[in-house]
């Protein structure tokens, strides 16, 4: 088997199973905070939690732009196979080609950086580098070859994974609040688990109680009740269905 077509097999396979491959995250950060407990960002508490809940939800702010945005046929949860009827080439898909990731990328970033390691952090960033390189990869290949030139003219504009900072075009959909709410309620609440649960840990080690601090307190409660009420909209009303999408 040559390499590309490793790179593409490997990368079908994390596509089908990308949205359970980055829980191994959580056993990883349990193993460096009871090896070795550090704090190598010099920060209060409150600040750095602020800046790390920052960074990830900045990481749902670009998830927002793009299902708020996403036209019918394109490949979202799906998992059993790469989906696309259309090339999405405007709104953020104008400035980057792969923005859900993107997205994801800094959603669990946020939680990295909360662990307080160097050392785990670039340990991260390599391991999600070369998971959802080899993604993209097969994503491009089979958008390469469904689309053929309109995909590879879209390629030459807009970067892979780090946005450019002009050639913004405006998409001609409508951006769809009743999509995001739908679709999004799940990330939030995971993020609220995961810090809670960093915050948890790194206090019983500490202190050898199992405590949470006030913030993280709010914050879990805040994305739970979000959860909670979403869910029950999503499945028991219809309030939340959107026409083509």
């Amino acid at each position: 088997m040559s390499l590309l077509e490793e790179f593409d097999k490997r990368g079908n396979w994390f596509f089908k199973y990308r949205s359970y491959l980055p829980v191994i995250l959580y056993p990883l950060a349990t193993i460096v905070l009871i090896l070795e407990l550090r704090n190598d960002i010099k920060l209060p508490e409150l600040t750095w939690s602020i800046i790390c809940l920052a960074v990830s939800l900045l990481g749902l702010l670009v998830r927002i732009l793009v299902i708020g945005f996403t036209p019918k046929g394109t490949s979202g949860r799906n998992t059993s196979k790469q989906v696309a009827e259309t090339v999405n080439t405007k709104g953020i898909y104008s400035v980057v080609r792969h923005p859900l990731y993107l997205g994801n990328f800094l959603m669990w970033f946020g939680i990295i950086l909360y662990v307080n390691n160097i050392w785990f952090d670039i340990t991260t960033i390599l391991l999600f580098w070369l998971y959802y390189e080899r993604i993209m990869f097969a994503e491009e290949q089979f958008l390469k070859g469904k689309f053929g030139d309109q995909y590879l003219k879209w390629s030459m504009t807009a970067p892979p994974f780090l946005p450019k900072l002009k050639g913004w075009q405006t998409t001609e959909l409508e951006f769809s609040l009743k999509n995001v709410l739908k679709r999004e309620y799940n990330g939030l609440f995971a993020v609220g688990i995961s810090f809670a649960y960093i915050n948890v840990l790194k206090n019983y080690l500490t202190d050898k109680k199992f405590m949470i601090t006030d913030f993280w307190l709010y914050t879990l409660a805040s994305t739970f009740i979000i959860f909670v009420i979403l869910r029950t909209l999503k499945r028991s009303t219809r309030l939340l269905n959107v026409k083509g999408r």
